[in-house]
Formats: structure tokens, C-alpha cells, sequence
């Protein structure tokens, strides 16, 4: 097998895309398949696998600046897939790098896949754009009507596709690496490294500092808490985006607030394990990686009832779930994981359960299975082909 990913971040750009692709890549290669990465630029300095990722010139994304567009060179591009011969093309962006991979899949009959990742429609209101989205989602709906499989993370994101209109979708869901995330740290020496004082109910939030995150969610129901408990409690906001300048500006100076910046590796999975809550207001999420990260780290989750969070987390089993937006739902969420220990303890208990379940292994080895079922499909097609070409 041999397949030609095109996609519009990559290792070593630090993002739950990014990530999810490069352990996908070293999947296929351990299972003796050849990959070409085609790819924009990547704005981290240490690109630690030049060869096998073609790099191209790249701008910011508008609705994700983290995320780069290319601008493809046709020509390079068309020379590498001549000379790699791909059995399979995957298009993990349906934008510029993604029209070259399905213009050469339809040219050539090699089978064609696609994975959706973001949720880019719900983006749209948060930068004040709405009106794009009818253009957008025909736009998609013409971009996946070749596709053989269109791989989506969670249930909640094939309904949403359902919607508009798309087909052949099938699930491929995330994993989480157990070994790396898990409960035994030194959470008094963890907290002292970001100046936290470990006697305080710490509050956590991982992600993207954007607005369609929802960020202030979580900082307004920090705000909002009885005297009682925010006297005793500690928020911390980890991470970085284009919000990160102006909620620093606003909060930075609180005393009972720390925002560290961007974290990440083992430093990361300490700060999860060192929580007593984990909060995760955003509604836009086709999965969410950082809440399966933090059960697995046994850190009791609160989160939003929509997108790929609802689908983590189950209601009173290994989360509590709040309507998006309702800061005072969020609040009495909060109150009550507080005010319990033996409730925080026993959703923290079943979020790691759940989280040792969802093994990478075995969701790449449905992938693969899923993979190869296509590329039969598409050797049956040519034969066809080739036989109609003959009789006439």
C-alpha cells in the first residue's frame, strides 16, 4: 500500500490534527506501507522528518492562523505522485493541497478518502462571517462527492455531516496514550512550578485560547463561584491562540488566576494529573482531545453538551455535562464536584476506565482495515474499467 496524504498541518506542528496524522503515518509504515506527506510549511522550527514531507509555502489560515494554507507548486506536485504512484490518496483537508490530491485521483482512478477534522462552519459566527456558510457547505458537498470513505472522529460529527448532506462517512475515532497521561504525579511540586499554591481546589483549562473555544465560559464561571469556594480555589488556562493577548491583558493580574502559556509533553500530562477539575466549555469540538487527556490523567471533567465532548463524556459517569454557554450550569457543576470528594473521585475513576479503552492500536488497525477494503474496491473498479475499454 502506498499512500499519498495531503493535509494542512503536520508534525511537527503541535495540534490534535497534527498529532493524530504523524501517529497515523508511523501506523502504516509499521505495517510495512509507504507514505508521501504533502504539507504547508510548518511555523515550528525543528522539523524533525524533512524527507518524507513535501513542504510547500504557506499562509496564515484566516479562521485558524495556527493552521497554514500551501500554495501548492502544481508541477512538484504532480511530478512526486507520478513517481510515488500512490494506491491510495487521503485528503485530510479540503482546501488548497486537498483539490490537488482529488484532482489526481479522479485523472488517475486511485482510490480516494477523506477525513474531516474541525468544524470550521460553527467558526464562522465567532468571526462575525455567517454568511459564508451556505457557500462553504457547497463547497464540501462537491469536494466529498468522490469520496469512497469520508472518516469523521465521533458520532455527533457523522449526524452533523448526515445534515448537509454527505455520504459514506464512517467513524474513526481518537486514542490516548495511557502510559504518558495517568494520576501518579507529585502534584505539590507540579503546582510550585507555575507558582500555584497546592492547597487550593485547582481548576484547569487546556486548549486553544480562541473565541470559539469559549474560554471566557470557564473564566466567567471561576468569576461567578460562591466566596466560600473561590476563596479556596485557583484557575489555570493553559495554552496560547489569537485570544491569549486580551484575556491576559483582562485577568493576568489576578492572583487567583495563572495563564502558563503553551504546554505541552510530559509537563502537560503532569499539569492534567496535579488538577482537582478539569473544565471544558467549547461547543465546537468534533471530538476533543484534551477531555479524553485529562480522564485519562484521573481528572474529573466538566464539559459542554455538544460536538465530540458530548460523545466523550457520559452524564454522571465519567463527566458532568452543562448546556453550552449556561455559565450558571457550569457554576453548579463546579459546586457539586467541590463539594463532593467522593463524587469527584468516582467520575475521575470511571474518566480514566474509559480513557484505558480507547487504544490507539486498536482504532488504527480498524482504520487499516478500512483502508484496504477501499483500495479492493478500487482495484475491482479498474478491472472494470479496463474490461469496458477493451470491449469497446
Amino acid at each position: 500500500m502506498r499512500v499519498a496524504l495531503f493535509t494542512d498541518t503536520f508534525l511537527p506542528d503541535v495540534n490534535g490534527v497534527a498529532k493524530t496524522l504523524g501517529r497515523w503515518t508511523r501506523f502504516l509504515e509499521s505495517k510495512g506501507a509507504e507514505c508521501k506527506v504533502f504539507a504547508p510549511t510548518s511555523m515550528t522550527e525543528s522539523d524533525h522528518d524533512p524527507f518524507r514531507v513535501e513542504r510547500f509555502y504557506s499562509i496564515p489560515f484566516l479562521l485558524y492562523p495556527e493552521c497554514r494554507l500551501a500554495i501548492p507548486n502544481p508541477l512538484h506536485i504532480r511530478k512526486s505522485l507520478h513517481a510515488f504512484e500512490p494506491t491510495i490518496i487521503h485528503c485530510a483537508t479540503p482546501f488548497n493541497l486537498g483539490l490537488f490530491g482529488l484532482y489526481y485521483a479522479r485523472k488517475h482512478g486511485t482510490p480516494f478518502v477523506a477525513s474531516y477534522h474541525t468544524h470550521f462552519d460553527q467558526y464562522l459566527s465567532h468571526y462575525k462571517i455567517p454568511w459564508v456558510e451556505p457557500t462553504l457547505w457547497k463547497y464540501m458537498q462537491w469536494f466529498h462527492q468522490s469520496c469512497r470513505k469520508v472518516y469523521v472522529p465521533s458520532v455527533s460529527t457523522r449526524q452533523h455531516l448526515e445534515a448537509k448532506g454527505l455520504r459514506n462517512l464512517e467513524i474513526w475515532s481518537r486514542g490516548v496514550d495511557a502510559e504518558r497521561f495517568h494520576p501518579d504525579v507529585n502534584r505539590q511540586q507540579v503546582l510550585a512550578s507555575y507558582g500555584v499554591d497546592a492547597s487550593k481546589f485547582i481548576m484547569l483549562y487546556v486548549g486553544r485560547l480562541a473565541p470559539e473555544k469559549s474560554v471566557e465560559v470557564a473564566i466567567e464561571t471561576f468569576e461567578a463561584l460562591p466566596e466560600e469556594i473561590r476563596s479556596n480555589a485557583h484557575l489555570i488556562i493553559a495554552g496560547d491562540g489569537p485570544s491569549a493577548a486580551s484575556l491576559r491583558e483582562w485577568y493576568g493580574e489576578k492572583a487567583d488566576m495563572t495563564f502558563p502559556g503553551f504546554v505541552q509533553g510530559k509537563a502537560l500530562a503532569e499539569l492534567y494529573a496535579a488538577a482537582d477539575l478539569f473544565i471544558f466549555p467549547s461547543a465546537t469540538e468534533t471530538f476533543g482531545n484534551v477531555v479524553l487527556e485529562s480522564m485519562a490523567a484521573g481528572t474529573a471533567v466538566i464539559g459542554a453538551a455538544a460536538g465530540g465532548v458530548n460523545d466523550t463524556i457520559e452524564h454522571e459517569v465519567t463527566g458532568l455535562l452543562c448546556p453550552p454557554g449556561d455559565v450558571s450550569a457550569f457554576v453548579g457543576a463546579v459546586r457539586r464536584l467541590y463539594g463532593s470528594y467522593e463524587t469527584r473521585r468516582s467520575i475521575a475513576k470511571s474518566g480514566r476506565a474509559y480513557a484505558l479503552r480507547q487504544s490507539w492500536e486498536q482504532i488504527f488497525n480498524k482504520l487499516y482495515t478500512s483502508y484496504e477494503e477501499v483500495c479492493d474496491i478500487g482495484k475491482v473498479s479498474s478491472i472494470h474499467s479496463d474490461s469496458a475499454r477493451m470491449i469497446r
